[in-house]
């Protein structure tokens, strides 16, 4: 499929592309972290790369706290941080496009407080498609002053002073764009019953319902091994298991002493009812 890419058989690169999302699925999430990688070297594989990142913005720790975080694509970082539904708190999305771009400088100081203005330019600069894609508005102050304040220098002037003014003054009007918050998803719980407990059996009740339904089985089963044995003599040590005809029902006994003919009772027999998964 890269290949396709490379020389620019665009049809046979889309043809290849569907044909993976659609039959090979499986395959692609075993081999998640590598496909992503691959998938967003080429700019043609539009539906893989929005097949994986809807995947990503859902689970997000599976590429932002993988090793190779920082050998990530810019496009892909750049298309994951402008995602909506990106299920993630915005100062950790913050903190790891630090980490990403300071990866791509190797030759910054280790500490930001031995960094020069040249420093500061030069992540900038490699983050100037990032930046933009932040909610600064929706990073609580705490946050802003903790973690974005030590790297002011690489957001816009007017920027960084509107945020300040955010916290200071948030109804305030601001000359800078507020992008709206993530969209996080959160799980819902159950709807409780609105029946009166009057309608509600209660536990002591499903007890005697099912001692009931076992013992009359456990009944009927003994009469028909009782028939079905009438015409054999039986050593000991007998296990006998049979169908319910037009269901996926089994039952089963067994018998330790064994009959005796003519006295064909069952004796000392031990039954157990099989749950329906168990078919011949």
């Amino acid at each position: 499929m890269l290949i396709a890419c490379e020389f620019v058989l665009e049809e046979l690169a889309k043809y290849i592309e569907a044909y993976l999302i659609e039959a090979k699925a499986h395959w692609l999430r075993l081999h998640f972290a590598h496909v992503y990688q691959e998938g967003f070297k080429s700019n043609t594989l539009k539906e893989l790369q929005k097949w994986c990142n809807d995947i990503v913005v859902k689970y997000p720790d599976k590429i932002f706290d993988s090793e190779d975080f920082t050998l990530l694509h810019e496009n892909a970082l750049i298309s994951l941080v402008g995602r909506d539904d990106l299920q993630m708190e915005e100062i950790k999305i913050w903190k790891y496009v630090i980490k990403w771009g300071i990866a791509q400088n190797p030759d910054l100081p280790s500490d930001y407080k031995d960094w020069t203005h040249e420093n500061f330019l030069s992540l900038k600069t490699t983050l100037q498609n990032c930046l933009p894609l932040i909610r600064y508005f929706h990073i609580s102050g705490d946050d802003i002053y903790e973690y974005v304040h030590p790297y002011k220098q690489i957001l816009e002037k007017v920027l960084w002073k509107d945020v300040k003014m955010r916290l200071i003054s948030p109804n305030k009007s601001i000359s800078s764009k507020i992008l709206p918050p993530r969209t996080i998803l959160t799980q819902k719980l159950p709807t409780r019953t609105t029946e009166s407990f009057s309608k509600v059996i209660n536990e002591e009740q499903q007890l005697k319902s099912l001692h009931g339904l076992i013992k009359g089985k456990i009944n009927i089963l003994r009469k028909i091994i009782h028939m079905s044995l009438s015409c054999f003599f039986v050593e000991t040590n007998v296990i006998i298991v049979m169908k319910v005809k037009g269901t996926d029902e089994i039952l089963g006994g067994y018998n330790r002493i064994g009959w005796e003919k003519p006295n064909l009772w069952l004796t000392q027999i031990s039954i157990k009812i099989m749950t329906p998964f168990l078919t011949f």
